[in-house]
């Protein structure tokens, strides 16, 4: 990606690597206690995750997006907003926490902002630095497709450190036939089970994606709606203001102002002196795979 010589941006989606880290292992019952009994499954994890993926990617820069607490401006639209979705483990909630403070430990910059989720925050950085800068986000969530355009790609975790499935903007419109933009168009459609909120009722990814190829929109299909088959038809007009709601909840903010220059997200440099200090907090993992990716 980085044959222009432009910055290449990496923006890490903190809380979907953090989130992998802890269910990889916790699973087998692993949680990699501290000297104070503390679980530090997850924090090493996201760690590791990250340094793999500068390693992989090169970037020049980099910044961590991260949730500021479960409820955002999207429950405040929809009460039922991630509502059904269980509290986080004990083992995993003194985690989170720790997992910024070694992140600015590294010295990677930490963003969060309280009643944003971090796909805002990336929105946003993408926004700033659209032509400015190229761009690789590291995520498992597949509401970031909408973010593709030139100069930006999504890596999206697969299994163990290094896999990853990337879509860049013309792999996205040669398998969608439509824009990322109308993604956010389709998702009113579909709703988002993982999300907690419908769309319409009976309609699936295929029919919503034909609905956006043929109307471009959810306003282009309620224009043609006599078009449609009478129970297709029933359906959108009996859930027309969950329609509504669904793409305002789908669509990722990417209006947040971003402070600071582009010179706060360079790559930290990783010496003797963070080494030690990782070490002191027990984080044995991190510094064994910063040995052997970064230490010459």
């Amino acid at each position: 990606m980085n044959t222009d010589k432009k910055p290449h941006i990496l923006l890490i989606d903190g809380m979907a690597l953090l989130f992998r880290s802890f269910f990889a292992t916790s699973a087998m019952g692993h949680y990699f206690p501290n000297a104070a009994g503390t679980p530090t499954n997850a924090v090493q994890g996201f760690a590791r995750h990250t340094m793999m993926a500068t390693s992989i990617y090169q970037p020049t820069h980099m910044a961590v997006c991260w949730d500021m607490g479960a409820k955002t401006f999207r429950n405040d639209l929809y009460e039922g907003y991630k509502s059904h979705r269980p509290e986080p483990a004990p083992e995993l909630i003194p985690q989170f926490d720790m997992a910024r403070a070694v992140s600015e430990l590294i010295g990677w910059k930490n963003y969060g902002i309280t009643g944003m989720e971090a796909d805002d925050l990336i929105g946003s950085m993408v926004e700033t630095w659209d032509g400015k800068a190229e761009i690789t986000i590291v995520t498992g969530d597949k509401d970031l497709l909408q973010l593709l355009r030139p100069g930006v790609q999504i890596a999206f975790m697969k299994k163990g450190y290094s896999e990853y499935d990337i879509y860049t903007y013309e792999r996205f419109l040669e398998e969608y036939g439509i824009s990322p933009k109308q993604f956010i168009e389709m998702k009113a459609f579909t709703g988002d089970a993982s999300d907690g909120y419908p769309g319409v009722k009976g309609i699936g990814p295929k029919i919503a994606l034909a609905l956006i190829k043929k109307y471009g929109t959810i306003e282009g299909v309620l224009d043609s709606i006599h078009e449609l088959t009478p129970a297709r038809r029933k359906r959108i007009e009996e859930d027309k203001d969950m329609l509504y709601l669904s793409k305002q909840l789908a669509e990722i903010h990417c209006s947040i102002e971003m402070v600071g220059s582009l010179e706060d997200l360079e790559i930290p440099v990783y010496d003797q002196v963070k080494r030690e200090l990782i070490e002191e907090q027990g984080y044995s993992m991190i510094v064994r795979q910063a040995d052997s990716l970064f230490i010459k």
